[in-house]
């Protein structure tokens, strides 16, 4: 699906047989030697990593050096549920992990592939979690993923489509720094992790390319056709444990840019459909065969469930939002806001400046299959981020998108269809690149203008570093680890207030214990609607709801016996350990009464008062 964009002019000429055989051989060099050797080669590549790095870590530089002191501002709710995912995928090194966890939403559990828990990432940095804390790994993929993301974009362009390293670069950049990723950097790990993108597209390129049978005596590179179909495989399942959403984006996207790419070349679509075909088969066989049970466990098992809780009327895209800049770019303006759902979702705003410069470069590139697979990628996943009906400058048209088309089948009804824009990016990205790629192997004119124009595009789109504040601090009941004395081993905290989707901040007193106890309620995605279907979070139970609106109000209720054997009864059901009011609740004097009159004198233990069952 990807062609190189080299040129024999590029190539060159390799040394003399009959003089290297005239050679003494020369002595192999040492390990170190050939270090030096490979840095010197990849020195480029090692660069291009640093500068990514480099301005990753300024993007998110207000997390730093205190990571366990700051928030992200525009999204705290969100960072709060992802840095105690991250503490709860810490305990597989205690081998204290499951599917569900009992560590939310007790007794019930929450189901974790049903939540957008990065699983993968979690485990993999378990380490940095218990010795750092959660916020610092937080932030640590906050940065990487950005990072990371670009430099495999870049690598892919350099090495699959042979791109020199200024047009890769350029296009990485976009891919790994454009509106929509600096967006979804607040607090969405699961769609900033891109990384794998990249490995995923050379994947199947190298199916591709082993498929073909042209200029093989033999036909079909059979073994590439086999380790290609392996190692997809295993991304894709790695995948999965990281943002299912990002690789449903991918598989559309690749499967809209394979149709596109089959009938511009319908040679090649000839010649290697039969080999393609049978390697993705295989591929998603033996991905299955591994994801078969976690997939079950999202949609059919315990707290599973098997729909979207989002409307994809709401989450669409509005069409004026391509031609505007994200109000996260230097040049973009807060009027923004309004075309859009929130801070996290400026998936879609491209600005006209980047929209010209892509269209152009793709004119100017001619219909290589390529630039015709991109295109269709692209026109089709921005046509449905406009989602079921067209809304354009916040005004509903009655036109109905070409979302319409998919509304309500399995798995799509989980996407949003605003975040079908991320998957323009890169396409974009591509684009430029294979421009500027070009341009620069030519004379005249188009060797300066073509980079200055895609360069100017690019800084229209420049991102200013994500907004951060103080985040207040935790109590010494919870930081001391006083909290020991009052709850039994992986016993149940109940909070007060317990945390809700709306405030999810007592959230933070697990993370902080590395979700060594559970809670109950929270921040999460369980089948608490009509006939099991999904909402965020759970009812209250009446004790719960109680203390809520004293904390939000600060009157005192009418506590009875009706009250306390209710309270004793949500005790039962909770299976706690301990109830525990710290100084910083809000109104904490007279939740202090109300709690006493439910169950009797505390015991002040640090900075909370406590009762224990």
């Amino acid at each position: 699906m990807v062609e190189p964009v080299t040129s024999a002019a590029r190539t060159a000429p390799g040394p003399d047989p009959d003089q290297a055989l005239r050679l003494d051989p020369a002595p192999r060099p040492g390990r170190a030697a050939r270090l030096l050797a490979a840095g010197r080669r990849h020195r480029a590549d090692l660069l291009a990593g640093l500068l990514f790095a480099v301005f990753a870590g300024w993007l998110t530089h207000g997390l730093w050096p205190a990571p366990g002191q700051r928030v992200l501002a525009l999204n705290p709710a969100d960072q709060t549920l992802y840095e105690w995912f991250l503490a709860v995928d810490s305990r597989a090194l205690f081998g204290d992990f499951g599917l569900i966890t009992d560590r939310l939403n007790a007794p019930d559990g929450v189901n974790l592939m049903t939540n957008t828990t990065v699983i993968a990432l979690g485990v993999l940095l378990a380490p940095v979690t218990l010795v750092l804390g959660a916020p610092v790994t937080f932030a640590l993929l906050a940065a990487a993923n950005l990072a990371g993301t670009a430099l495999a974009w870049y690598l892919l362009l350099t090495r699959t489509l042979r791109a020199r390293r200024l047009a890769a670069g350029l296009g990485a950049a976009l891919c790994g720094f454009g509106p929509g990723m600096v967006s979804q950097s607040n607090a969405h790990l699961h769609m900033t992790a891109q990384w794998l993108v990249p490995l995923i597209v050379w994947l199947v390129v190298r199916l591709l390319r082993a498929a073909d049978p042209a200029g093989r005596p033999d036909g079909p590179d059979r073994r590439r056709l086999a380790t290609s179909s392996l190692g997809l495989a295993v991304t894709v399942t790695l995948q999965v444990f990281i943002g299912e959403e990002v690789l449903f984006l991918t598989a559309l996207t690749l499967l809209v840019m394979a149709v596109a790419y089959g009938l511009a070349d319908p040679a090649l679509l000839r010649r290697a459909l039969p080999g393609f075909a049978g390697g993705l088969m295989c591929a998603a066989g033996l991905a299955l065969f591994v994801l078969a049970y976690p997939l079950w466990h999202q949609f059919a098992g315990p707290q599973g469930v098997s729909d979207g809780m989002f409307s994809p009327h709401y989450f669409s895209a509005d069409l004026t939002s391509w031609t505007r800049l994200s109000a996260q770019s230097v040049l973009g303006g807060d009027d923004a806001a309004r075309l859009t759902t929130g801070p996290a979702e400026f998936n879609t705003f491209l600005g006209w400046p980047l929209l010209l410069v892509a269209v152009g470069c793709a004119l100017w590139l001619g219909r290589r299959a390529l630039v015709v697979a991109c295109l269709a990628g692209a026109l089709v996943m921005a046509a449905l981020s406009l989602g079921p009906e067209v809304v354009v400058g916040g005004e509903r048209t009655g036109v109905p998108g070409p979302y319409a088309l998919l509304a309500g089948l399995p798995v799509v009804d989980g996407a949003l269809p605003m975040r079908f824009g991320l998957a323009v990016l890169p396409l974009v990205g591509t684009v430029l690149t294979l421009a500027v790629h070009r341009a620069l192997g030519e004379r005249g004119r188009a060797r300066r203008l073509v980079p200055l124009a895609v360069g100017a595009a690019l800084l229209s789109v420049f991102p200013a570093p994500l907004p951060t504040t103080d985040r207040p601090p935790l109590p010494r009941f919870v930081t001391g680890g006083h909290w020991r004395e009052c709850v039994r081993p992986g016993g149940v905290l109940v909070p007060v207030p317990t945390a809700t989707p709306k405030d999810p901040w007592p959230m933070r007193w697990g993370t902080a214990a590395d979700a060594a106890f559970g809670m109950p309620e929270g921040f999460f995605i369980g089948p608490y609607g009509r006939n099991g279907s999904a909402t965020m979070g759970t009812w209250q139970r009446p004790t719960s709801a109680l203390l809520a609106e004293v904390a939000r109000r600060g009157v005192a209720p009418a506590v009875g016996d009706r009250q306390r054997r209710q309270a004793a009864r949500d005790i039962e059901f909770w299976r706690a350990s301990c109830v525990a009011l710290t100084d910083d609740a809000p109104h904490a004097e007279t939740l202090r009464r109300t709690l006493e009159q439910l169950f009797g004198p505390g015991t002040r233990i640090a900075d909370a008062w406590t009762w224990r069952f």
